[in-house]
């Protein structure tokens, strides 16, 4: 009897093994499948592929020289620390860029805000009327020697005229630093 339940015991293991090879067999059958259809699907795109490759190397033609691409990956590999420069470079420049907008943001937004506010205190209408009476024509009835000393009875004349005075000698003044020394005077050429 124990010859015979030997027996059994290995007729168990050999059925538990066959029961595996199935299951492996199954298993490496599925996936035989599975890689035989991946390459059914496989094989149309990767003739487009090869095509479109083909149809591209044909449009560059004869200037295309496998030494050129040889050359150049030859002068990449030599000039690697060079590369590496310019992209340090570059990253540097990129900084720069965005510190410089980030500073630039409350410059820009100070400037608009005093720009608005001179705006609102009449000054650009002010240099608006100022251009155009240095620009627009002056009736000759101006002109006239009585005339101009009428209108400096005028105390909106007489305070222009002490500004564009202050304003003149301002401009006659000579900078501490200039080339030009004290005694020096301007003459008209000609």
């Amino acid at each position: 009897m124990s010859a015979m339940a030997l027996t059994q015991e290995q007729f168990d293991l050999l059925m538990q093994r066959l029961d595996q090879i199935e299951t492996h067999l199954a298993e490496q059958r599925r996936r035989a499948e599975e890689l035989e259809e991946l390459k059914r699907d496989l094989i149309p795109i990767g003739n487009q592929v090869i095509k479109r490759l083909t149809n591209e190397l044909a449009g560059i033609g004869s200037e295309f020289k496998a030494e050129d691409l040889f050359y150049l990956l030859k002068r990449l590999l030599r000039d690697t620390h060079l590369l590496l420069k310019a992209l340090d470079l570059l990253e540097a420049l990129i900084g720069l860029g965005e510190e410089t907008t980030r500073l630039m943001r409350p410059i820009f937004h100070t400037t608009v805000t005093e720009l608005d506010r001179l705006e609102r205190q009449g000054y650009f209408a002010m240099a608006g009327k100022a251009w155009q009476t240095l620009t627009g024509e002056i009736p000759p009835e101006q002109t006239g020697f009585l005339a101009l000393l009428k209108a400096l009875r005028d105390p909106r004349v007489r305070a222009g005229l002490a500004r564009l005075l202050s304003l003149l000698k301002l401009l006659g003044e000579v900078p501490a630093n200039s080339n030009h020394q004290k005694g020096d005077s301007y003459e008209h050429p000609g």
